[in-house]
């Protein structure tokens, strides 16, 4: 949750070649980009089902994770700045105590010796004036609890007046002044894999988290001579894989996350081993959650977003995803624990449907002018779920969409998540036409649907 920039998720701006799809609404049409066509999508729900199958990571258990939720103090203590083992503690046990069941406690960037604030790194070892128990205790006091341990590493950045400068200034692109890490260099890569090894295990941690908050390619680039541009460049990513997988070797089942400055390391090998918990440091707002939902849900399947506090559902379905931290000063008692209890009760129960096939049943846009709307399906189970927004400056009160995937001599029962109405339809009347009031502006509502028979 750093260098924070408004921007689309760049996934979002692959949806823009199009051709025909089934939708219609009221809602700003001459300004919503062109929907995709059917024959797209059914390649992209193809690529959606080898990503899950083949490639998404699994867990200690072998299984590749469908539903995650984190919570973190990093809004409230300046990342780990200001945290302590006590207030650590005081966090976990105050998610817990309100009934809300965490997977993972997130201690992010901060935790190390520093200068003061975060973004000074190159000394790898725990602060022992805020934590003088280590980073342990804290684990401890989780793993106690049924609770696991992400703690988060940038071992690729290097600033100055910090161990590695002023230790193996040769390990760094930039020297004592500071720089990039040699992940190029076996010698370097070796210690780092040794290093960070020895914390993961020493320090109770669960789950690995890199970020990645500088430009590269000047370094890269200095380092080759003109007619060999580009063979740092592919060392260093070599070398960078090689570090994950060897940390996966030396840790089977402990899974990844990759970050980089906010979902700019989606690259498909990063995303053969890692898992993007925070696909952008725009989080929170909910018409950028759902354009970022919109887009990234066409090529990768497991994403995750940060979510804000209070109960609003149009807030908190706006934020949905397979994963979700929890931001919230759990400190306080008044909050409305029972309103978000009810929110992650129906995000848990929907997150299998997450895992089907995915269909945009409108054109993006991205205003707050506009209605957005998705479909997932599962056709094997015949299960799968619809999300509809309408945003705050929306005129439109309804929207027609056209479900995609179903069998048209099924028929399927529908359930609105908010009135509990339960309406059957057949495959082909949906696939016609299913018009979706709206009672309120804004408005977010959930369609779960399943196959009779």
């Amino acid at each position: 949750m750093k260098a924070h920039q408004r921007f689309l998720s760049k996934w979002t701006l692959a949806v823009l070649p199009a051709s025909r799809c089934a939708w219609g609404t009221a809602a700003t049409a001459s300004r919503a980009i062109r929907p995709i066509g059917p024959t797209r999508l059914r390649g992209q729900n193809l690529w959606r089902q080898w990503m899950i199958a083949d490639n998404l990571p699994h867990d200690a258990e072998g299984k590749a994770p469908i539903s995650l939720l984190l919570a973190c103090s990093s809004h409230q203590l300046a990342e780990m700045i200001q945290a302590n083992e006590a207030n650590q503690k005081q966090f976990i046990d105050g998610y817990l105590s309100h009934g809300i069941k965490l997977d993972y406690w997130w201690m992010d960037a901060g935790w190390y010796v520093n200068d003061g604030t975060w973004m000074n790194i190159g000394t790898w070892e725990v602060d022992p004036k805020r934590f003088p128990s280590g980073l342990r205790a804290i684990s401890d006091h989780a793993h106690g609890k049924g609770v696991k341990t992400i703690v988060w590493f940038e071992p690729e950045r290097v600033t100055a007046h910090t161990w590695l400068t002023e230790n193996h200034p040769d390990w760094v692109s930039g020297g004592a002044g500071g720089g990039l890490f040699k992940l190029w260099d076996a010698t370097a890569r070796q210690w780092l894999i040794d290093h960070v090894d020895q914390l993961i295990t020493t320090q109770g941690i669960d789950l690995y988290r890199q970020d990645f908050n500088m430009d590269p390619l000047d370094h890269w680039r200095r380092a080759d001579a003109p007619d060999r541009q580009g063979i740092t460049e592919i060392r260093h990513v070599e070398g960078y894989l090689a570090y994950w997988d060897e940390l996966r070797r030396r840790h089977p089942g402990m899974l990844i996350d990759t970050c980089a400055s906010g979902g700019r390391r989606n690259d498909l090998e990063t995303l053969r081993r890692a898992l993007p918990l925070l696909r952008s440091d725009e989080i929170m707002e909910p018409t950028g959650q759902q354009n970022h939902t919109y887009g990234i849900s066409l090529w990768i399947p497991f994403s995750g977003t940060g979510m804000g506090e209070g109960a609003d559902p149009y807030l908190l379905r706006s934020q949905a995803a397979p994963s979700n931290t929890g931001c919230w000063d759990t400190r306080s008692n008044d909050l409305d624990y029972s309103g978000m209890r009810k929110q992650l009760a129906e995000r848990l129960e929907t997150a299998p449907l997450r895992m089907g096939d995915y269909y945009p049943l409108m054109p993006f846009a991205a205003g707050n002018d506009a209605i957005i709307a998705w479909q997932f399906y599962r056709p094997a189970q015949g299960d799968g779920m619809i999300q509809a927004f309408r945003r705050p400056d929306t005129a439109a009160d309804s929207i027609l969409v056209k479900l995609l995937g179903l069998r048209p001599e099924a028929n399927y029962r529908l359930t609105n998540h908010d009135s509990e109405e339960v309406v059957t339809q057949s495959g082909a009347e949906l696939m016609r036409g299913l018009n979706i009031p709206f009672k309120t502006k804004p408005a977010a509502v959930v369609i779960v649907y399943q196959r009779a028979g």
